[in-house]
């Protein structure tokens, strides 16, 4: 890959297996909307918006420094999807077309609070509903950093009571989101730590926190710590599970279970004929 400055940003050339729709607007990250531009979004606390023209990746009011230190991590550009999808297309037939299918799929490497506490708030939620939620807590507690809002910090909502969040219409998950907040910022839950224990462990340290279940914590690890040896299990993912790989459980899908899961996630997304 290249990266060249423009006038506005950055192009980045030669770019493989990213498709923006799938990967910012499957249901990772719930911060991006696509407008005539492109993907806008915040993360990080840098706003920028992204598209995609053949393998040229264009991303406005960033800059080679920002590119390199943030968005190539954060799009997971160093790893080879291509490798992994033909890996994973031998342990099933579907599963390998799923990986056809969903192909543009990369797992975000998102801020670890936010993509605890996002997940969090997608508990028995839609991803409309959420992405109110989320921008309405950030645009009440985040910083302002250009024309949106950065996510808000554990330590200010650590500071702060269920009731203050009451605006976002978060329901029963505003005291998950207390609680969370002050467990991280006071040291009892140490995200980072989680990058490196052992999984189940992992597991364990995010689930000390009220209302935080397997498929949240698996959501966390996955989307927020990188371990993509996760497979978060919902209804729908149960669901696919029993209908497309009846013999199979989330560990055989191995090292690379977490991307297997997105694969499956979008391919039964979209074809709902299949569960008819």
């Amino acid at each position: 890959m290249d990266c060249i400055k423009t006038d506005i940003g950055v192009k980045i050339s030669g770019v493989k297996d990213l498709d923006l729709a799938q990967t910012l607007d499957c249901g990772q990250s719930f911060r991006w909307v696509e407008n005539d531009s492109g993907f806008y979004g915040i993360a990080f606390e840098r706003e920028v918006v992204m598209r995609l023209e053949g393998t040229d990746l264009y991303i406005d009011n960033c800059d080679e420094k920002d590119f390199e230190i943030i968005w190539k991590d954060y799009l997971d550009l160093n790893l080879d999807y291509g490798k992994i999808r033909k890996e994973l297309s031998e342990l099933h037939p579907i599963l390998k077309e799923a990986g056809e299918y969903a192909s543009g799929i990369r797992i975000l490497r998102q801020e670890p609070w936010e993509a605890l506490c996002t997940f969090i708030i997608s508990q028995n939620n839609n991803i409309k509903r959420i992405k109110g939620i989320v921008a309405r807590l950030c645009e009440s507690f985040g910083d302002r950093v250009g024309s949106g809002y950065s996510f808000p910090t554990a330590e200010r909502l650590a500071e702060l009571t269920p009731d203050d969040l009451a605006p976002l219409r978060a329901g029963f998950r505003n005291k998950y989101i207390i609680d969370a907040a002050r467990k991280v910022a006071g040291g009892e839950v140490n995200l980072e730590k989680c990058r490196a224990l052992p999984y189940d462990e992992a597991r364990s340290e995010l689930m000390k926190i009220k209302g935080v279940g397997v498929k949240v914590a698996d959501c966390a690890l996955l989307f927020g710590l990188h371990r993509i040896e996760a497979f978060p299990v919902d209804v729908w993912m149960k669901r696919a599970l029993e209908k497309l790989f009846p013999d199979m459980t989330p560990s055989d899908f191995g090292e690379y279970a977490g991307i297997a899961q997105q694969y499956i996630f979008h391919y039964s997304r979209m074809h709902p004929e299949l569960f008819n």
